[in-house]
């Protein structure tokens, strides 16, 4: 693997995966919304990265909080 599809690879599997729950959510190729992020973060200058950062964030701590909270009936 070149270090070009080793980055690529990286980046699409590792970058928080919001794009790929926002497209299992809509139903919607994931490919579709990656490529409006990187159009409306070039047309915007950046703002949707500030989106984008704060439904990673948004999703890290459902993640935490689900995986923390322990079922009723284990005691």
């Amino acid at each position: 693997m070149n270090p070009i599809d080793h980055t690529k690879f990286l980046i699409e599997q590792n970058v928080f995966g919001v794009c790929e729950r926002m497209g299992e959510r809509l139903h919607m190729p994931v490919k579709n919304i990656r490529l409006f992020f990187i159009y409306a973060s070039c047309l915007t200058i950046g703002s949707p990265v500030i989106v984008y950062m704060i439904l990673a964030f948004w999703m890290r701590m459902k993640d935490y909080i689900r995986s923390r909270r322990t079922p009723v009936w284990d005691f």
